[in-house]
């Protein structure tokens, strides 16, 4: 009995209990009911730019001296003298005297050349007597024969003397060439620079014995040097009459070299001087030759934080960044390259925020923007991030429209 009145007390406040739960929850206020945003994505954006004027070509290479030779002996001997200017990253003057071999034994050759010479002119001056006398003497011998009524041979050369002053003439110059030899190797005692440069590397000093032929050093000119820059045949189509180009020609088309020193980069302006008329073996580009005048002399700082006091010259061997100005269509943009899609498209964002598709044909890239053509506007806005793909149509939400 005490079991069963114990199960009916559970019961009674068990329902008690579910009664006031259900009594406490109606007296709670309803939630307020709130409509879920539309889920449209948010997208970067940034604007097109009509393209005006030239478009450049961006391209990089190594700097390389327009000339380098090596310096050699034309005569043999020993050194005596060496400028003090020649050696490494030395510079001389065009003209100037680089080393000088012992001028003794060709002074001795050339005083010996010039006495035989004045031997040889004597000896045809008494050549030239002879044949003069002998002229006379066969005259007056032809004339006594006439006056008697003879018949007059002809004299011969021999008669003459004319094979013996032949013979007197070619020895003397034979005799003026040798000393004239002489003076031009006494002048190659003094090696001397054929154009402005600087002293790659040497290797001679005084007392130092050379042959002729002998190499002791390479000097390469200072008044210009090139930048060799592989480009695609796509990038060097944008080059105006870039196959018309002769090295030295005064028609050019500009370009600008930039180089990075520490921490700022340095500019120096040149010019397209020729292309290659071979694609490179294994890169299978065209290699486009910049010429840059003065490249010794201080570049133009465009960035960073060099002294500005002090600006470095364009060093040979140094990799560079090259700028050619190319052809300027009637008609391009410049876009933004994070808008490029695969396939050459760009996301256009429209007025009513939904974006439409536009194939667009790439003329050149640099490395922040793209210049194209095709059905764009000025100042239309294109995602550049921010989804992973789109259908012409999507709507979307872009930085410019959460700013409205």
């Amino acid at each position: 009995m005490s079991k069963l009145l114990g199960y009916l007390a559970a019961v009674v406040i068990l329902a008690g209990s579910g009664m006031l739960a259900v009594y406490l929850v109606s007296l709670a206020p309803e939630p307020e009911r709130r409509e879920q945003p539309p889920r449209i994505p948010f997208v970067q954006s940034a604007r097109v730019v009509a393209g005006v004027g030239a478009i450049p070509v961006y391209g990089a290479g190594t700097v390389r001296p327009s000339a380098e030779i090596d310096i050699t002996a034309q005569v043999s001997g020993r050194i005596d003298w060496v400028n003090p200017s020649f050696h490494s990253g030395g510079r001389v003057k065009a003209g100037e005297a680089i080393f000088r071999i012992e001028q003794a034994d060709y002074l001795y050759r050339l005083r010996e050349a010039e006495a035989d010479l004045e031997e040889r002119k004597v000896a045809l001056l008494e050549a030239q007597e002879q044949a003069a006398v002998a002229r006379t003497e066969y005259e007056q011998y032809s004339g006594r024969k006439l006056e008697s009524g003879a018949t007059v041979n002809e004299a011969g050369p021999l008669a003459l003397r004319e094979p013996q002053l032949k013979a007197a003439q070619a020895a003397l110059k034979r005799e003026q060439a040798q000393v004239a030899e002489a003076k031009l190797a006494l002048s190659r005692t003094r090696v001397k620079a054929p154009f402005d440069g600087y002293v790659r590397e040497e290797s001679v000093d005084i007392g130092q014995f050379l042959t002729v032929g002998q190499a002791v050093g390479r000097l390469f000119a200072a008044n210009a040097v090139e930048v060799v820059v592989p480009l695609s045949d796509a990038n060097t189509a944008l080059i105006p009459g870039l196959w018309e180009l002769q090295a030295g020609a005064t028609r050019r088309v500009d370009a600008r070299v930039t180089a990075r020193y520490a921490d700022a980069r340095y500019v120096w302006d040149g010019y397209v001087d020729r292309a290659e008329v071979s694609l490179d073996k294994q890169t299978r580009t065209i290699d486009v030759i910049v010429r840059v005048p003065e490249p010794f002399s201080a570049g133009t700082m465009v960035d960073g934080a060099g002294h500005r006091d002090h600006f470095p010259p364009l060093l040979v061997g140094k990799f560079v960044e090259a700028e050619i100005r190319g052809l300027a269509p009637e008609s391009y943009y410049r876009v933004p390259r994070l808008a490029l899609q695969p396939g050459n498209e760009i996301w256009v964002i429209r007025e009513d925020q939904r974006i439409s598709i536009v194939p667009v044909h790439v003329l050149q890239r640099g490395d922040d923007e793209i210049f194209v053509t095709g059905a764009l506007a000025n100042d239309q806005a294109v995602v550049i991030g921010g989804i992973q793909f789109a259908t012409e149509g999507m709507v979307v939400r872009s930085l410019d429209a959460a700013e409205q």
